[in-house]
């Protein structure tokens, strides 16, 4: 069926972090809201009836997550990505982030070293000096307008005191799908090393014609036995508010420690509406994903056209995946500084400023095009003309 993603949803006073929280984000409650990583379209029917037919139990007590949640998990890894797991490997987390600070916390120690590779997703920065461990960067190198990893810089980097690297698979900010080839590397360096990989792959199914994605577990045996994969239908279907992620951990040692400080930390029950919402979602939402995908992708043509012609100073960066579009306006000569007040203030536009993700993002903003066509040619129209004077 032929789903309405021009449909004009009003968020505002739900207690929406995009919409509602803009005042304290960048200054002006007025401001376009195209920053936070949630789209501005409707959950899918089967998700929100599966919730509601739940809800008609008035009875919202402790709970467990069944067989069938864990089976249509197994089902999209193999439908979506060609990766057999199995149900042993499959953790509870209540999102992606919380994820990967309990992993920090399991298999690191404090006097030890993590790796991230900017400019990359934020909180992962938090996640390590949160845990109290030293973070190493490793950037990426920008090369023909996309991000490729260092490797030279990589094997400099990690002593003996390195245990991890946090990996963001696909690319936020930049929307890489990191090739099967580059991954392989990455794994192989880090096998080599004795480096565990956490793998946030939160955006896999996000994926533009001509890339796919691949896990990186599913490459080896041997990448499997460092991976630890972080997932959650919650960026796809837009139900990050529910809070729930699951965490594919094919060796069983790390599994045991991660779900040791889980279960300490009592978070490992989760929701009655997260475990619903996900089996609905990975039960019934191929068609509702090809039909967004399609979306995105006209959305990310527009976006294109309107850039060549009106806008060619910013440098936008293709991307391979995620409906985040990163953008380079530094061939206006303005600070990040400056072009952050002309974009929030002339322009009344809000995206997540650059230097945010860290060493190589200065000079870029994020935009979210995970919005109603009409949306993205107001928000575009608006910068157009702030933009158009300096």
């Amino acid at each position: 069926m032929p789903y309405n993603f021009d449909e004009i949803i009003e968020r505002r006073g739900t207690n929406c972090i995009k919409y509602d929280r803009l005042e304290q984000f960048c200054g002006n409650a007025e401001a376009l809201p195209m920053w936070v990583a949630d789209t501005d379209f409707r959950v899918p029917d089967f998700i929100m009836n599966a919730i509601r037919e739940r809800a008609e139990h008035e009875v919202l007590a402790y709970s467990f997550r069944p067989e069938s949640y864990h089976q249509s998990i197994i089902d999209w890894m193999k439908k979506r990505h060609d990766w057999d797991i199995q149900r042993e490997w499959i953790s509870f987390s209540p999102g992606v982030v919380p994820a990967v600070t309990m992993l920090i916390m399991a298999l690191t120690n404090e006097d030890e070293k993590v790796i991230v590779q900017p400019p990359v997703y934020f909180p992962f920065f938090t996640c390590v000096k949160g845990s109290g461990r030293k973070m190493v960067e490793n950037p990426l190198k920008l090369e023909n307008g996309r991000y490729y990893f260092d490797f030279e810089d990589l094997k400099a980097k990690i002593d003996d005191k390195t245990k991890m690297l946090l990996l963001s698979s696909p690319h936020n900010p930049g929307g890489m799908v990191w090739t099967k080839d580059e991954l392989a590397e990455l794994g192989r360096i880090c096998k080599e090393k004795g480096v565990i990989i956490v793998s946030d792959e939160i955006h896999s199914d996000l994926i533009y014609p001509g890339h796919k994605h691949v896990p990186l577990p599913s490459i080896s045996e041997d990448l499997a036995e460092i991976t630890v994969v972080c997932m959650a239908p919650n960026k796809t279907f837009n139900i990050a508010g529910l809070s729930s992620a699951f965490l594919v951990i094919p060796q069983k040692k790390m599994r045991v420690r991660y779900e040791r400080i889980l279960n300490v930390l009592h978070v490992h029950g989760g929701n009655i509406f997260g475990t619903v919402a996900t089996e609905a979602a990975y039960t019934n939402g191929e068609e509702w994903l090809g039909e967004l995908l399609e979306y995105l992708q006209g959305n990310l043509k527009y976006l294109n056209d309107f850039m060549a012609e009106h806008l060619p100073k910013v440098k936008v960066m293709q991307p391979e995946s995620t409906f985040l579009v990163w953008m380079d306006f530094r061939d206006y000569g303005l600070s990040e500084k400056e072009m952050k007040d002309v974009l929030v203030n002339k322009a009344g536009v809000a995206m997540n400023v650059g230097s945010t993700f860290g060493t190589g993002g200065e000079g870029f903003f994020r935009m979210n095009i995970g919005c109603p066509r009409s949306t993205l040619e107001e928000g575009l129209e608006r910068i157009e003309k702030a933009l158009r004077v300096l």
